[in-house]
């Protein structure tokens, strides 16, 4: 992400609806709500919120179990 967000500042309208569809689609790839949440200077929560109120199916604790991100992880601890 280009900056961090300015703290309590809130996100309505079309930057709510393009944060979203960042939030979602890095989420998609793998990445966890803690390091996008640490990324763009807003809480856990408020990530997760957003995630939730976009319909995403959320993944268990502990990360990938299953798909292309499990695949590459167990890929990369093969190697080692």
């Amino acid at each position: 992400m280009d900056q961090k967000l300015p703290k309590g500042s809130r996100i309505t309208g079309e930057g709510r609806q393009d944060l979203t569809a960042r939030l979602v689609e890095r989420y998609s790839r793998g990445e966890s709500i803690r390091s996008m949440a640490e990324d763009i200077g807003r809480s856990y929560g408020f990530v997760h919120g957003v995630l939730v109120e976009a319909g995403v199916s959320m993944r268990s604790r502990g990360g990938a179990t299953r798909g292309a991100a499990a695949e590459a992880r167990r890929a990369g601890l093969r190697e080692s």
